[in-house]
Parts: C-alpha cells; structure tokens; sequence
C-alpha cells in the first residue's frame, strides 16, 4: 500500500466508526540489603514517577539538571546526525528518505498501539535499493478528559486520518551518518499541524521530555552525557568508542519487531482486518531483521542481507524472536504468533516468569541492549535475569520507575507483575512482602542514607536526598567509640557527623511521610585520620591515575583503549578526544565529561563507574581495590572503590 497525502476528514467520520466498532465487535537496593522492620511498611498507590521515557542515569549536573532532559542535548543529537538539516521537516525527511519516488519498496499498516504508548498508528514503511530504511507514523489519540490511553478510538482516527486527533508523527531513519560507514538508527519527532521537527516531545501526558531520550531508552540507546563546549562553544553528542559506525549520535540504538498479537486491528473497514494487513507487517519485520547485525554464517534467505557484528557491539540479540514469531530459521509462518520464550528459560524452568513479566513488561526495551561481551542486560537466560535481582528490587519494588513507559507501567502493577516479582525477589534472598505477605509496591516511604565509607576526622555531610517518597528524616547515632562522634541536623535531609576518635560508627536514618515510616536503614561510616588522599581533597587526577594504572587493570587487554581487538564504550587512555589533531588539556576536560557520565548522581550506588570494576556486569571482572562487596570501608581491598566513592560523594570535583 502506498503511503497518502494527508487530509482532513470531518469529526463526523470518527463518530461513524464508533458505532460500526460497537456493532463489530504490554547496584543494589536503593535502601540496601538491610531486615525489614516489624511494623508493615504501607502499600501506597501506585501514580507513578513523571519520568516515564527517562534514563534511569539522566546525568545531573552541577546544577542539578538532567541533561538528558535539555534543549542542549536534543539540539546536540540532531547536529551530529543531521547538521544540514536535510530532516528538519517532514516533508525533508519523506523527500531525503525517498518516500514516494517511484523506486523501493514501500508498505503502509494502521493499526492500534494497546501495549505501548496507546495511539492509533498509522506506520509508513520503506526500503530503499541500497537497504537503507525509513519509516514515518502518524500517532492519533483521542484524549478522555486529557488522559493518554487507548481507545478503539484512536485506530480508528488513523484509520480515517482525521487530523483533529493527531497528535505528532514519529519518525526513524536507518542509514549512514553524514560522513558514511555502516547504516545505524535516527529517530525524530514532527509537531502535528507545522510538521516541523520537535527537540522535544510529550509521548504519554507526563509532559514534553528532550529528543532523543523519550525514544532511545525504550529502543536500546545509550544516555551518555554531552562533552564540554567546544571552541565554537557547541557541546557535541558523546562518541562511542565500541561502535562500529564511529559516529557521534549513533547511540547504539535498534530498531523493534512489530509485535503484531499486542496490535488491535479493525473489524469492520476494509483494508485494515490483520489478516489484509499480515503479510505487508511480516515484510515489515524482515527489514527490520536486515538492522541487525550477525555473528558468524547463516544460510537462510533472511539473514543474507545482515552485516557482520564488530567484535564489541551488540550481537543481533533481537533476531531469534523474530525468527521464532514466524516459525523459527527460513520464517516459513505467514502469520505472527508469540509464543516465544527463549530456550535457557525454558531449561531453567521459568517459563511462567518469562510471560508473565518479562514478555509483556521487559523484552521490548531490554532485547536490544548489551554488547558482545557484556549482554546479560538482554534477560535472554533466567540466569541473567537473576544476576539483576538488586537492581530489579530497586527499580521495581522501591523506585517505581520501571517500566519506563506509562502503558506498559500501569498494565504491570495493576496486574499481576508486583506478585510475580515479589516471589522471584524474595527467592533470592530480598524483601519484597509486608508482614501480611503482601507483594510490596512502589510509594511506601524509604530511606537512604548513602553509602557506607571511610572518613577522616572532623565534619562530614550526610545526606539522604536520595531517599524515596519520603519527606521526613530521623537520623541516629546507634553505635561508635564512647565520646568520639556527634551528629547535628538530625531532622533534617542533610545531617552533619563529627568525629574526634578513629573507629567504625553506626548511623541510621528513618524516614517518613504522613502517618507512614520507612524501614530503618543503618551505614557504617569508618573515621580513619590517616586516610590519604582526604575525601575533599579527591579531583579527577586521583580517578584518571586509578584508571590508568596497571593495577587497576581498566586498560590492559585493549578493554578501555584503543587497539584492542575488544574494546569498552569509554577509552581511559590519552586519545585526542575533540580531534583536533593534540591531545591537551582540553581533551582532559572531555575525558574528565565521559568519566562523569558514569555517575548516577540519582541513585550513586547504581553508578556505572562504582559497579563495573566492582564486579558487577563486568564480563566477570572485578578489578583490584575494588572489592565492595562483603568488604568494611577502609579495608586494603577496597582502596580504588573508596576513592572513587568519597570523590563522587563530594560532587566529583574536576
């Protein structure tokens, strides 16, 4: 079907299909591993956080914005992959991406979006000869007093293109970046009426969020932070160094497999039944097995036209579902049917779990990260699903902010996810049931006093900012050597510990909001005088010396460097950041941004920079000094992992 012009169609039509419907018939716990109270912590209402569509890491800055959020960063992506702005419009975007020039192939489905983000979708597909794609999809949503969520309705505003219900036209390219090399995915958004192209965009009713975040966090894409402002004072998008395109912008996103039994189609206009529109959806899903790149040989049709997979990139983790949906290798099903349910979790005998969470409330966005060597973010096995369980309590038992679109999110804690996660959670050893067995939810108060650490002598702040649903604070000095601590501002967010004696002290923090109190969660902070170099002396000096070093090991094997037949996103090494041809201080000031980048300033145990040389999802390495887990602080085998710790604590001063 060829892609139409669009047109207004009166309110009238969108009234006439409504009555033809009705005849016709998807680091740790943020309050560590510590026991529960005796008291049940409340199972608050779940409204949800407004950061639907935003990286879990925004990158905070100093000021306390989100990066990931900003004009700046949208206006950073949209220089790197198109600084001419040839897709500025989209009437650019269908012109530059040859949309209705006679060559190619072009398909246009319409169908209604009941798992994501509840639109009626009208999706305009195209290959071109040289195997670049495009696609273009007018969203249609009629809002229920303001409300984002689907209706029949909506399908059947796109059916009819009734442009008083389009609200915006999603738009993603896969191609070469402006300087060539291998075809990667670019994602843009047009406001309904002008068709101009927005840097930011309103998806769920939450509010506008910044281009490209609200797209790449559910397509695979990395949340990198900008580099300092060049000598035109422009900051660029981040560079990833294990890509293979080596483009700024490419931000190692993929593109998704249309989940077709998740679609409502029409049953009364013709043209528009699933069985008129299965085979042009199942062509659809075959180009978009042609993004994915390949390990090794195949010698069936529909992996023929599939790149090579660099030795550091994702591995085209997303094709067997593909496959599988349409009968598995050679794809001889016409019809979509998800069964799927990957083999290591049917071995392990997990194949409830897998449906009842991670099909409907995970895969989409998770198929599509990780990288050769470090893939278990994908959940392709039940064994690294389980190898998440901190962080799985965190986001969904405490947090609530997972998953990360608002659809998706209702769906999973108005049913049967919570109780599906609690008794996983609680079978590896975490709380996630109230005293009455209740399946623990998001919005309960809980306290988080930051991470346990070593100290010198004197003042130090402790904050508990960082604490959830909570807007009252107890802090306690529970134990320490008689006479050699003090803490002040105990009612307060921010409470000041002053220590005159060496030792290990217990601090605790209680928090509260309304009627309701969080669990108790107590931190050892170790007073050590001797401590070199001091918590506020740390700058980016010490972190850059950790990395280089050989102990640390960071760069060693061609890991964080350069050369390497495998290499990291990040290299810690001395390269020419800005390419500029020298390698100085301003290349410094870059690496010191991309160092940054792996702090979440939001939830600082989670940091990329304090988990990965700490063992966590780490291709199983843990790197000297950094033995955090089961290790007091001050402790030798835990040096680096201080270091780093106190100089993020302390803002991570340049």
């Amino acid at each position: 079907m060829r892609s139409e012009n669009i047109r207004l169609l009166p309110l009238s039509a969108i009234a006439l299909s409504v009555l033809l419907s009705a005849c016709g018939g998807g680091g740790g716990s943020s309050s560590g591993d510590t026991k529960p109270s005796n008291a049940a912590p409340p199972l608050a209402a779940v409204s949800g956080p407004d950061n639907f569509l935003l990286f879990p890491n925004p990158q905070v800055q100093a000021d306390g914005t989100k990066q990931t959020d900003t004009a700046a960063y949208a206006n950073a992506y949209y220089q790197a992959i198109d600084p001419t702005n040839a897709r500025d419009t989209l009437a650019k975007f269908k012109a530059f991406n040859g949309f209705d020039n006679g060559t190619g192939e072009q398909i246009t489905v319409v169908f209604g979006d009941q798992k994501d983000l509840g639109y009626g979708r009208r999706m305009n597909a195209r290959r071109n000869p040289d195997g670049t794609l495009a696609f273009f999809v007018e969203n249609y949503l009629i809002k229920n007093n303001g409300a984002y969520a689907y209706s029949p309705l909506n399908l059947d505003a796109a059916i009819v293109r009734d442009m008083a219900w389009l609200v915006g036209v999603n738009a993603i390219e896969f191609s070469p970046g402006p300087n060539g090399g291998p075809s990667f995915p670019k994602f843009y958004n047009y406001k309904a009426g002008t068709f101009e192209r927005a840097t930011a965009v309103d998806l769920d009713g939450r509010g506008e969020k910044a281009m490209p975040g609200p797209c790449i966090t559910c397509h695979g894409g990395r949340g990198d932070a900008l580099t300092p402002a060049d000598s035109t004072g422009r900051q660029r998008f981040n560079l990833v160094q294990n890509g293979v395109s080596l483009t700024r912008g490419d931000v190692q996103a993929r593109l998704h497999a249309f989940e077709v039994d998740s679609f409502e189609f029409s049953t009364t206009r013709p043209g528009f039944s699933r069985a008129e529109q299965e085979a042009a959806i199942k062509t659809i899903n075959k180009w978009i097995l042609c993004s994915y790149p390949i390990v090794g040989t195949s010698t069936f049709p529909e992996d023929a036209c599939r790149r090579q997979a660099g030795p550091s990139e994702w591995a085209g983790t997303a094709a067997p579902f593909i496959k599988a949906v349409y009968g598995g290798d050679g794809m001889p099903n016409a019809t979509f049917a998800d069964n799927y349910v990957p083999p290591d979790w049917a071995a392990a005998g997990q194949t409830t779990l897998y449906r009842n969470v991670v099909a409907p409330a995970c895969r989409t966005c998770h198929l599509l990260r990780g990288t050769a060597l470090q893939n278990d973010l994908d959940f392709m096995s039940y064994a690294k699903f389980q190898a998440y369980s901190d962080r799985i309590k965190a986001h969904i038992v405490d947090r609530g902010n997972m998953p990360l679109a608002k659809i998706v999110y209702d769906a999973f804690y108005s049913g049967t996810g919570p109780e599906s996660v609690a008794t996983f959670l609680q079978g590896a050893g975490f709380t996630a049931r109230d005293s009455v067995g209740a399946a623990l939810k998001p919005g309960r108060p809980i306290a988080d006093p930051g991470p346990s650490r070593v100290v010198r002598q004197g003042a130090t702040t402790l904050s508990a900012s960082n604490s959830l649903y909570s807007n009252t604070y107890a802090w306690s000095l529970v134990s320490g050597p008689a006479g050699g601590a003090t803490l002040t501002n105990t009612s307060a967010a921010q409470a000041t510990f002053t220590a005159t004696l060496d030792g290990t002290y217990v601090v605790q923090l209680i928090t509260g909001n309304g009627t309701a109190s969080s669990t108790p969660v107590q931190i050892s902070v170790v007073v050590n005088n001797t401590l070199s170099p001091a918590p506020s002396a740390i700058r980016f000096a010490d972190i850059k010396a950790i990395l280089q070093s050989t102990q640390a090991g960071c760069t060693g094997s061609g890991c964080h460097s350069s050369g390497g037949a495998i290499s990291a996103p990040v290299y810690y090494t001395e390269v020419d950041r800005n390419g500029d041809g020298v390698i100085n201080a301003t290349d410094d000031a870059w690496f010191y941004a991309e160092v940054r980048s792996r702090i979440n300033f939001t939830d600082i145990a989670a940091s990329p920079l304090l988990r990965k040389p700490s063992g966590n999802h780490h291709n199983g390495l843990l790197r000297p000094g950094f033995t955090e887990s089961n290790t007091a602080p001050g402790q030798s085998a835990r040096a680096s992992y201080d270091t780093f710790l106190n100089w993020i604590l302390n803002g991570a001063p340049q």
